[in-house]
């Protein structure tokens, strides 16, 4: 079945809202991992919080609650739940350098069996800076990276990041489309296989060793 990228991009943010428990405060990186936050469970609550100083961030902004002065990082217009508060940069880095996020949801260029991350630089090309990651992938208490499997068809989960790194050794867990793999002792492991897809495909998709353990 050939999905479309809207499509591919719902799959694994439902499958990433689904990490998360009750009163867990959680970072969503710019991009595919603020669209998590549409499929939070009913019974689920909890914190989210964008660097740039909001804490209890909801969904995006409709027609009716637009309000150009409330942004997440990335500059979409969002909502704020009740409860929710407003903080300057200082507080929002104390927050995370301090280790309070409990989850943090990250896009990559490339991820690779020793759960290194490279989601920031492509040599050659314009890049304004590593911004806020560096400092969410070393606070986190957990991190989970949100990603299309593959880019242009070449592999982003490989034996060793080419790129420059993010972060060495601390991803917890990588979401695709087509499936969910944990790292473990510097070791990949399969847990999940999307029904968007089988264990050849991976092995086909996947540059980088892997073991398989189903649950």
């Amino acid at each position: 079945m050939e999905l479309s990228k809207e499509q591919t991009q719902e799959i694994i943010a439902r499958r990433v809202a689904r990490e998360f428990r009750n009163n867990d405060v959680v970072t969503l990186g710019i991009g595919l991992p603020t669209k998590a936050v549409r499929y939070v469970p009913k019974d689920i609550k909890i914190n989210i919080q964008s660097e740039n100083g909001i804490l209890g961030v909801g969904d995006y902004q409709t027609a009716a609650t637009a309000d150009k002065h409330i942004i997440n990082a990335g500059g979409a217009g969002v909502t704020v739940n009740p409860g929710g508060c407003f903080m300057d940069s200082f507080m929002s880095f104390a927050m995370i350098r301090g280790g309070h996020i409990n989850i943090t949801v990250l896009g990559a260029l490339q991820v690779d069996q020793e759960g290194n991350l490279a989601n920031w630089c492509i040599p050659g090309k314009f890049t304004p800076g590593m911004g806020g990651a560096m400092d969410l992938v070393v606070g986190t208490q957990r991190l989970i990276i949100a990603m299309e499997h593959t880019a242009k068809g070449k592999a982003k989960i490989v034996k060793r990041c080419t790129l420059p790194l993010t972060v060495a050794h601390k991803v917890n867990m990588v979401i695709t489309e087509k499936g969910v793999f944990e790292v473990a002792d510097n070791r990949l492991v399969l847990r999940e296989i999307s029904p968007y897809s089988s264990l050849t495909d991976i092995t086909a998709t996947t540059d980088a060793d892997f073991t398989v353990d189903l649950h």
